[in-house]
């Protein structure tokens, strides 16, 4: 009776918490435009360098009615979860090939833990060399921003797994197959995740960075922010600012969604739920 009790009341109380993380999250903004509406208000700031926030507000709403608008968010969206899907699916597989196998290990290890010691822009000028400078140029980038931490984080997933559970498997004569889906897969998958988190944000800051470096070329929000510049209309690059926090947040929030309904055993294990 209790326990039913509990499960009654419990998606009120989540749906409380949510709403006290939000308010949280909402304070700091709040305070910042109420404090910008009374330097404008004040003269403090030149309306030409910084307009007011109803102004930019009205200007936003106007760049939000146009297609432009929607079609750099959506390329740049687009261009987003190809690189991530891309980047992420390599990363899981060769962070378990190089967790399993000796082999694999001794030819590649050290390679990669070279490799990823090259910071992420400077491998762009290398891409668009030999790609160009559209899209595909931006999705080799954007997947090798996500590869390298997923990868990374797979691999020390499976090297915690216990070597006990790898001996019950030899014993037993699993087959290979049902060994990776049924130990590998499962035991490291909580730090798999982790792995797809960082790239995620990794991902769109990729994302945003490949579309201010290679401005000239294609649409999305990180252009919409260059053309503000270009303009010097500063509504423009709040907007274009808020876009990318806002996606960024969303994006984050749906692959935490994911972990928390695929992961709910080591949540309740962990005492997180």
């Amino acid at each position: 009776m209790t326990d039913f009790i509990l499960e009654k009341h419990r998606p009120t109380s989540v749906f409380k918490i949510k709403i006290k993380r939000v308010v949280q999250a909402l304070i700091l903004p709040l305070f910042f435009i109420v404090l910008w509406n009374i330097a404008s208000v004040q003269h403090w700031l030149d309306p030409k360098l910084i307009p007011p926030p109803l102004t930019v507000l009205i200007n936003a709403i106007h760049s939000v009615s146009q297609i432009n608008f929607w079609q750099g968010f959506i390329a740049s969206i687009a261009r987003n979860l190809s690189g991530y899907l891309l980047g992420a699916s390599l990363g899981v597989i060769f962070g378990v090939v190089l967790g399993t196998s000796r082999l694999a290990n001794w030819f590649l290890a050290s390679s990669f833990n070279m490799l990823r010691q090259v910071s992420l822009f400077a491998w762009l000028p290398l891409i668009s060399t030999f790609l160009g400078y559209d899209n595909t140029a931006k999705i080799l980038f954007i997947s090798l921003s996500v590869f390298y931490p997923v990868a990374l984080h797979t691999l020390e997933g499976v090297n915690s797994i216990s070597n006990k559970y790898r001996e019950v498997a030899q014993v037993y004569k699993f087959p290979r197959s049902y060994t990776y889906r049924k130990l590998i897969l499962p035991a490291a998958s909580p730090q798999i995740f982790v792995g797809l988190q960082m790239g995620l944000i990794f991902a769109w800051l990729a994302t945003i960075g490949s579309e201010f470096l290679l401005s000239n070329y294609g649409i999305g929000l990180g252009n919409l922010v260059i053309k503000g510049r270009e303009q010097f209309n500063v509504s423009l690059i709040i907007l274009g600012m808020l876009s990318i926090g806002i996606v960024g947040v969303l994006l984050n929030s749906i692959l935490t969604q994911l972990e928390h309904k695929f992961l709910h055993w080591h949540l309740i294990q962990s005492g997180e739920k």
